[in-house]
C-alpha cells in the first residue's frame, strides 16, 4: 500500500507543469534571438525582388552612357579610344570625374589580348578606389586559364 502512494498521484501530475514553466522562457529567449538576427541582417537583404508586370517598359530612359577603357598589349590605357598620354593621373582624373556623376556611367574595360593581368589589375583598383560603381570587363577570357 505505502508503493502505490509513491507511484501514484505526485509523480504523474508533476512533470506536466514543469514543461509547461520551462516552455515560456524558451519562448522568449527564441522570439529575442530571432528580433536581434533581423535587426543585423543588413537592409539591403530585407529587400524582396519582386518582378511586377509593369505596364511601361522597364529600361531606364536613358541609355546608360558608356565608357570604354581599352589596355593595350605595352599597357596604354585608352579613354573612349584616345590614348591617355597622361598616365595614371589622367585616368585617374577621369574615373574621379566618372564616380562624382550621380548616374554612373558604365564603364566598359577592354583589355587587349597579349596585355600583362597587372596593367588590367591597377585600371580595375584605381576604379574601384575612387568609387566607379559600374565596371565591367570585356572579352576576359585570356585570363581565365591564366
Amino acid at each position: 500500500m505505502g508503493m502505490n502512494i509513491g507511484s501514484g498521484g505526485g509523480s504523474s501530475a508533476d512533470p506536466e507543469p514543469m514543461i509547461e514553466m520551462n516552455m515560456t522562457p524558451l519562448i522568449d529567449v527564441m522570439l529575442v534571438l530571432i528580433i536581434m538576427l533581423i535587426i543585423t541582417i543588413p537592409i539591403q537583404n530585407h529587400a524582396v525582388n519582386l518582378n511586377m508586370p509593369t505596364s511601361s517598359p522597364a529600361k531606364p530612359l536613358t541609355e546608360p552612357t558608356v565608357i570604354t577603357i581599352d589596355v593595350d598589349f605595352d599597357g596604354t590605357v585608352l579613354w573612349n579610344g584616345v590614348a591617355l598620354s597622361g598616365g595614371r593621373g589622367e585616368l585617374e582624373a577621369k574615373l574621379r570625374e566618372v564616380a562624382a556623376q550621380p548616374d554612373q556611367p558604365e564603364v566598359h574595360l577592354k583589355p587587349n589580348k597579349l596585355v600583362a593581368y597587372k596593367s588590367v589589375a591597377a585600371v580595375m583598383a584605381s576604379a574601384q578606389r575612387l568609387g566607379v560603381t559600374k565596371i565591367g570587363m570585356i572579352g576576359n577570357e585570356q585570363f581565365i586559364n591564366d
